[in-house]
């Protein structure tokens, strides 16, 4: 059974992937898998792009997104049109799913698109019309410059596979698209003396989850008094500002649901006794 593997460290964002598809199903007829995809509207891969953080901490996260040929695909069921092929890739048949827009909402991944010219349902074929002709790979794969994205048995990738994650594994859909290296969570911070007007080197910085005040990590600010903290899981978390002739400082920071970044975070002196 094939799987398509994406690592994300190796993406850069190219689009060649996306690109690529287009290039082999806009204005192509390969059936019985497909029928051409339209040249606007539908993605069947598609490169996502996440802006994470603030200036001037930012970071820009891509993650490929495609039909993920689940063993236990929502799609297939209750659709006649859908078929499993023997090398795991879900296929629509163009001509039994003609005028089926019930398929499209089928997918709790968003990756069937409705063609309204063709009344037909449409999605990631794994280029199985290349495969049938001798090719290796499809098209997405074999365009990819960095080795970002590759395909093939499953028990080839076995190793690697153990640390692979899935999109959306709580929808219990055994997927075949599997993702390596997915960012965590990230805070950064520019620590700054407001009354000196300047920034404040080597101070440390400790991040505590708040459940159980385990102190995760543990940091330094660099000589631009920049601070980041990176690979962390979602959750609620203190972060501790800690240097000599400064006052101890707590700061509340929420990585639940996305990264956090402070472009200008106060540090205060501590008062001098007489």
């Amino acid at each position: 059974m094939k799987v398509f593997v994406y690592d994300l460290d190796k993406c850069n964002g190219c689009h060649n992937c996306q690109i690529a598809c287009k290039d082999e199903h806009v204005e192509n007829d390969w059936m019985p898998y497909a029928k051409p995809q339209p040249d606007t509207g539908q993605f069947w891969c598609k490169v996502e792009e996440e802006v994470c953080g603030k200036t001037p901490h930012v970071k820009v996260n891509y993650l490929p997104v495609q039909c993920n040929h689940c063993d236990d695909a929502p799609c297939m069921k209750g659709h006649d049109a859908i078929y499993k092929r023997d090398d795991g890739l879900v296929i629509i048949d163009p001509e039994k799913a003609k005028g089926d827009k019930g398929i499209v909402d089928s997918c709790p991944y968003g990756v069937i698109y409705w063609n309204e010219e063709l009344e037909i349902p449409q999605k990631c074929t794994g280029c199985a019309h290349l495969l049938d002709d001798g090719w290796d790979a499809p098209r997405c794969v074999d365009a990819c410059c960095t080795g970002a994205l590759r395909f093939g048995e499953e028990e080839d990738f076995a190793d690697e596979l153990k640390d692979a994650v899935v999109l959306k594994p709580e929808l219990g859909t055994a997927p075949r698209v599997y993702y390596l290296n997915k960012p965590k969570r990230f805070v950064a911070a520019t620590v700054v003396d407001i009354d000196a007007d300047e920034i404040v080197e080597r101070a440390e910085v400790l991040l505590q989850r708040v459940s159980d005040e385990e102190v995760i990590a543990v940091s330094q600010t660099d000589e631009f008094g920049d601070v980041w903290i990176e690979n962390i899981e979602p959750d609620s978390y203190r972060m501790w500002l800690k240097k000599d002739g400064y006052l101890d400082q707590a700061v509340d920071v929420d990585l639940t649901e996305k990264d956090q970044a402070f472009p200008e975070l106060q540090f205060f002196k501590a008062p001098v006794c007489a």
